[in-house]
């Protein structure tokens, strides 16, 4: 019996998560072999302090900075709240004239949630929402205005938008923002592998492990020794007191494994990758006419993401169909519990709840070919037909 031709899978959702390295797998597992405590002073917890300080220097060796910098977190989630919580109560206890955040209004769910969550507190934080262009870019006079006066603590943009692709200047946000005295925060989850990370720009980067080919679980705060937090939690005091509990070694080395897999490859794969984006585009566009891409191609943007809408298509209904042919992709963020919603990094750029239906995100990563376009150009036409149908049924 011959196999459907949609068995064979193309993923085009490395937004989301991508792909285990191999490298990374290998390296948590090894490490995995040292059990003890990194904290404890015996032969086993000496032999976990080992593997852990050989990982945490290769990260910081990677990155560009002292190791003290680092804060090995359980994510970008975590990596964000620590950023956003944290330091502006921390920069408050210092300084009590600084009672504001500003936030770019496209920004990921944990950045955006965690500083309105300040805003609804006992001792509320006022927070400044920066608003961005129809091609994702934060407006420079939203930017003065959120930061007038110098009461905001923290300035934070994600540095590559996880729906669009879109790409922030930090030499101009961290030159505004260090003018009024105000730290600068990028998650840069996305950014790894696909373009430079501003480290010298920033005082706060926020990375994931899972976006880079290392495994769920792990993530990495960079933060400048002079930046202040306030304790969120209670516990052994490690990191610096600002996140108590045991280091996890075998991550660690996960992480930095892939990190520099990731980091090695960028100029190269980063090409290859915005090869395969533009064959999509340009076979989308053949397909469909009507079709309407959310960032121009000379707008800012990583490269990896493919973010657009077929108008009169219903998403739910692309991506089940899609899915049934083989193609794993997305509407947008996956970071919403798993329900499809009207995406509020679209409506930031100006576009409408009725123009967003019919979203996709097509995402590539290090794993992605040529075989991954064809599967996605093949399954396309009858997909997108029968998604009108629905759509049309549906108004």
């Amino acid at each position: 019996m011959v196999s459907p031709a949609w068995e064979e899978r193309a993923y085009l959702d490395h937004a989301a998560t991508t792909v285990l390295r191999p490298a990374a797998r290998d390296a948590f597992l090894e490490a995995s072999q040292a059990w003890g405590n990194p904290s404890s002073v015996h032969t086993a917890g000496r032999r976990a302090r080992g593997v852990l300080d050989e990982a945490l220097s290769r990260i910081a060796e990677l990155l560009e900075v002292p190791r003290s910098w680092l804060i090995m977190t359980s994510g970008g989630t975590e990596a964000d709240n620590l950023a956003l919580r944290a330091v502006p109560l921390g920069v408050r206890a210092k300084d009590p004239s600084r009672t504001a955040v500003a936030v770019a209004a496209t920004d990921h769910p944990a950045v955006l949630a965690t500083a309105r969550a300040l805003a609804a507190g006992p001792e509320p934080l006022e927070v400044r929402e920066m608003p961005v262009d129809e091609r994702g870019v934060l407006r420079p006079e939203g930017v003065e205005a959120a930061l007038a006066g110098s009461r905001a603590s923290v300035l934070s943009a994600a540095l590559v938008n996880n729906e669009t692709g879109a790409v922030q200047d930090f030499p101009a946000l961290a030159a505004a923002a260090r003018a009024h005295g105000t730290l600068v925060h990028t998650d840069a989850v996305q950014a790894i592998g696909h373009v430079p990370l501003p480290t010298a720009d920033v005082d706060l980067m926020s990375l994931s492990g899972h976006k880079l080919g290392a495994p769920v679980g792990v993530g990495v705060l960079v933060a400048r020794p002079d930046v202040p937090f306030a304790p969120t939690s209670t516990g052994g005091g490690q990191q610096r007191g600002v996140r108590s509990g045991t280091l996890d070694a075998a991550q660690a080395a996960a992480f930095a494994a892939a990190l520099g897999e990731a980091l090695d490859e960028r100029e190269r794969r980063a090409a290859e990758v915005r090869g395969l984006t533009a064959r999509l585009r340009r076979g989308i566009a053949e397909i469909d006419p009507e079709v309407r891409f959310t960032l121009p191609e000379d707008s800012p943007q990583s490269g990896h993401i493919l973010h657009l809408v077929h108008p009169g298509a219903d998403s739910d209904a692309l991506l089940f169909l899609l899915d049934e042919r083989g193609i794993d992709a997305s509407a947008g963020s996956a970071c919403s519990a798993g329900v499809t919603q009207a995406s509020p990094v679209l409506a930031a750029m100006g576009v409408s709840d009725d123009d967003s239906r019919g979203a996709l995100r097509l995402s590539l990563g290090w794993t992605s070919t040529q075989r991954d376009v064809d599967l996605l150009l093949a399954a396309l036409p009858e997909a997108l037909r029968r998604a009108r149908a629905v759509g049309s049924l549906r108004r």
